[in-house]
């Protein structure tokens, strides 16, 4: 079993899912089961096979999250400085065809969200920007194509 990093804001926001996918949605599963029961036959009761599709799913989705919470090194961002780029780090980048200025963060897998400014450490971009420094130019090979980016700071909130 291979530990892989994670945030600790990350690491809060599976363990809020896995608290409400256990308290909240398979009591509401078990419930709506029940219900379709009692309309008598199930063969053919399409309200029941939903309901058990949804009570898998969701069953699913706990045994995932109880395997990547049991599976995952919190790191304290806070606790973490200097000028090397490594998980945890926000960075600002500057797109050397465009002027494009954007930041992101270097989070886990699952917490990994471009829109909000996460990437996954796995990411081409995570990969590229690992172990450089403020001034550094990188390319990153994107889906798109390749592209230049210029380090103007490496930051750990």
């Amino acid at each position: 079993m291979d530990k892989f990093p994670m945030t600790a804001g990350g690491h809060l926001a599976l363990e809020e899912e896995l608290k409400r996918r256990q308290q909240v949605e398979r009591p509401r599963i078990i419930q709506a089961i029940a219900e379709a029961r009692s309309h008598g036959d199930l063969s053919e009761n399409a309200e029941y096979h939903a309901a058990k599709e949804a009570q898998s799913l969701n069953e699913g989705r706990i045994a995932e999250l109880e395997d990547k919470l049991s599976r995952a090194e919190v790191i304290d961002v806070s606790k973490l400085s200097g000028t090397t780029i490594m998980f945890g780090a926000t960075v600002t980048l500057v797109d050397e065809d465009t002027e494009e200025k954007k930041t992101y963060q270097i989070v886990g897998e699952s917490e990994a969200d471009v829109k909000a400014g996460r990437v996954s450490i796995t990411s081409p971009t995570a990969r590229a920007l690992i172990g450089k420094k403020i001034g550094d130019s990188v390319e990153v090979n994107t889906p798109g194509g390749g592209k230049s980016y210029e380090i103007l700071n490496v930051a750990f909130q």
